[in-house]
């Protein structure tokens, strides 16, 4: 006859095994979740540095209000696309200094701006809209004239 201590014993152990297995399913997936809490904190705290250091790197530049409505049309925003334009470039089939004679600055200026190495000042922006409301045989007269 086998001891009933000892078969009580292993009965215990194993009831007791599969609740503390229960228990560790339970935190093994709140640690799961948890790290992947984690992970995306840190991927967002990564992002706002990125952009903290881009904001500081671009200089704190203070906003001036136009004191009139005139000034207002005056400062209209241009925005820049480097590769818009290269698009426009190639699609006049010029060379980047033919191209910088037409706004203003040197051909190597204008690969800096197509490389992204540098931006276009206020100024020169206007310069750029203004020849891209250009056509390709006005864009030829202007060179010949130079």
């Amino acid at each position: 006859m086998p001891n009933v201590a000892s078969i009580l014993k292993a009965e215990i152990s194993r009831v007791a095994r599969k609740e503390v297995r229960a228990e560790i399913e339970t935190l093994k997936k709140a640690s799961v979740a948890h790290r992947a809490s984690i992970a995306e904190l840190r991927r967002q705290v990564h992002a706002l540095e990125k952009e903290l250091r881009r904001v500081a790197k671009g200089g704190a530049r203070p906003a001036t209000a136009p004191d009139s409505p005139n000034e207002t049309a005056e400062a209209t925003k241009r925005r820049f696309s480097a590769a818009r334009l290269v698009a426009h470039r190639a699609r006049l089939g010029l060379s980047a200094a033919s191209y910088g004679q037409l706004v203003g600055v040197s051909g190597q200026t204008i690969y800096h701006w197509e490389q992204g190495k540098a931006r276009p000042r206020a100024a020169q922006l206007e310069n750029l809209a203004a020849v891209r409301n250009l056509g390709a045989r006005e864009v030829a007269e202007r060179l010949a004239e130079r």
